[in-house]
């Protein structure tokens, strides 16, 4: 933003767009406050539980903490969960596993779209245009997949009453929303993570 000002100014940029180079790969998921099984309403209501990501190469914006109520009255996003990777694929990867850590109890969201985007074949594989989600809607869950939805919500019941169990103990929750939607706390969980991060990003 500084340099936006410095051309209003009638600066000229510090560098040539031959020295901006592509450097990783990341991608965004948009949580919503929707329902994926009725035709992707508004999901209003009280947050119950919170259950959320971290790790190196994720990054999470948000604003929505555990015993919020949804409002009716606004747009229903949630938060932006960004998952960066050094190609394509690492970024995939670090957001699949991302999404499967994020539990948001209370109400409806659409983070089982994403989890089904992320292991689409042609998704994957970045054969993507305008039609790619009407006809990937309209497909039928093969067999595996089938199979993995009761474990996944078996996992998620299983994680949510160790949550519950363990109170701030639990892996993650001494993190907490800070009033700019980054992640703080000073577990020693969070800075591991933060450290692998790191190092990677100087590799």
């Amino acid at each position: 933003m500084h340099l936006q000002i410095r051309i209003a100014a009638g600066e000229v940029l510090p560098f040539t767009q031959d020295e901006v180079k592509i450097r990783g790969h990341a991608i965004e998921c948009r949580i919503y406050a929707e329902d994926p099984d009725n035709n992707y309403f508004p999901s209003p209501g009280k947050i119950t539980l919170l259950l959320a990501p971290s790790g190196p190469g994720i990054r999470r914006d948000s604003g929505m903490y555990e015993g919020w109520t949804v409002p009716m009255d606004y747009d229903p996003l949630l938060a932006k969960l960004i998952g960066y990777g050094t190609d394509r694929e690492q970024a995939i990867s670090r957001l699949t596993r991302a999404l499967s850590e994020y539990f948001v109890g209370g109400i409806k969201t659409n983070i089982s779209l994403f989890r089904r985007i992320l292991r689409d074949p042609d998704f994957r594989a970045a054969r993507l245009d305008t039609g790619f989600l009407d006809r990937m809607l309209k497909q039928k869950e093969d067999a595996t997949s089938a199979q993995a939805d009761p474990k996944a919500a078996e996992v998620a019941v299983i994680a949510a009453g160790m949550f519950a169990a363990l109170g701030p103990s639990a892996a993650g929750a001494g993190e907490r929303v800070s009033g700019n939607g980054s992640m703080g706390g000073n577990s020693k969980a969070a800075s591991n993570w933060k450290g692998t991060a790191h190092q990677e990003a100087l590799r």
